[in-house]
């Protein structure tokens, strides 16, 4: 059984020309796209309690991202835990990659659009991926998950 309340996440990393870059994902569907700032996430998702949650994390980037990078020598630091606004707990761990984001490809999800039409639209949980500095990131990134990238950069 999924508990909403928690959620698992990867932060991929990478150094470009010496500058530390993150990998974040904004989502898509009618209602983000026209947000931001504030909008943009780590690929992230929930996960059963029977689940490991650097297991779901690593599905979760698979599935809103489309890019499978993950080897058996893969480094995965974790990271503090975070609270989201509504109270969901994201548990996270960073890791050094390199994807492009030209070739994200996120699952698709159903809702009625526009509201009380009756018609079905499909769109992608995430509609574009994009590799930031930590300050871009810090202004685009949901507030909740700054903590991340702030520890991400004391590790480094």
């Amino acid at each position: 059984m999924a508990a909403t309340n928690q959620s698992a996440g990867i932060l991929l990393y990478r150094k470009h020309q010496g500058e530390l870059q993150v990998f974040l994902v904004h989502p898509g569907g009618p209602f983000w796209v026209k947000k931001d700032l504030d909008a943009w996430s780590i690929p992230k998702g929930e996960y059963d309690d029977n689940e490991e949650p650097l297991e779901a994390a690593k599905r979760e980037f698979g599935e809103e991202t489309g890019f499978d990078i993950f080897r058996n020598d893969t480094a995965f630091i974790e990271l503090s835990p975070v609270v989201q606004k509504g109270g969901k707990r994201v548990k996270a761990w960073a890791c050094e990659g390199n994807v492009d984001p030209a070739q994200l490809k996120s699952n698709a999800f159903t809702m009625e659009w526009p509201p009380k039409s009756g018609k079905q639209g499909e769109f992608p949980e995430m509609d574009k991926g994009e590799w930031m500095n930590l300050e871009t990131a810090k202004q685009k990134i949901k507030a909740a998950q700054i903590p991340l990238l702030e520890e991400l950069k004391e590790k480094m």
